[in-house]
């Protein structure tokens, strides 16, 4: 089972991809919103923004995340650290509900790209 900081580790590396991405990822990375990562078997989540092609972590909480951010994932922490580690493919992740992935119609849109 991955622990709190090789989630938070996970998260980093995943926001690094990110900022060093081009054309459609970097467009779809380009939003600014808020976000939230449950890690469901750690009772954790991450809170943040997705903001300047970045992940920015600003806090983590015990349980489940309590505001609704505007893009909230969920999966274990095994699972993020495969998805980041290109081990896991997160439309087959998503397909299947290892992942969950809720936000904006219109942000899906935009997030698709990253699938």
């Amino acid at each position: 089972m991955a622990t709190t900081a090789e989630c938070r580790s996970a998260l980093r590396r995943l926001s690094d991809n990110l900022a060093a991405a081009d054309g459609d990822v970097r467009g779809a990375a380009a939003l600014d919103r808020s976000l939230s990562c449950h890690i469901k078997d750690l009772d954790i989540t991450f809170t943040g923004r997705l903001a300047d092609g970045r992940i920015q972590v600003q806090d983590t909480v015990e349980g489940p995340p309590r505001e609704k951010a505007e893009i909230r994932l969920a999966m274990t922490g095994d699972d993020l650290v495969a998805l980041v580690d290109g081990e896991l493919n997160f439309a087959k992740a998503w397909a299947s509900g290892r992942v969950r992935l809720e936000a904006g119609f219109r942000d899906l849109l935009k997030l698709r790209s990253l699938l």
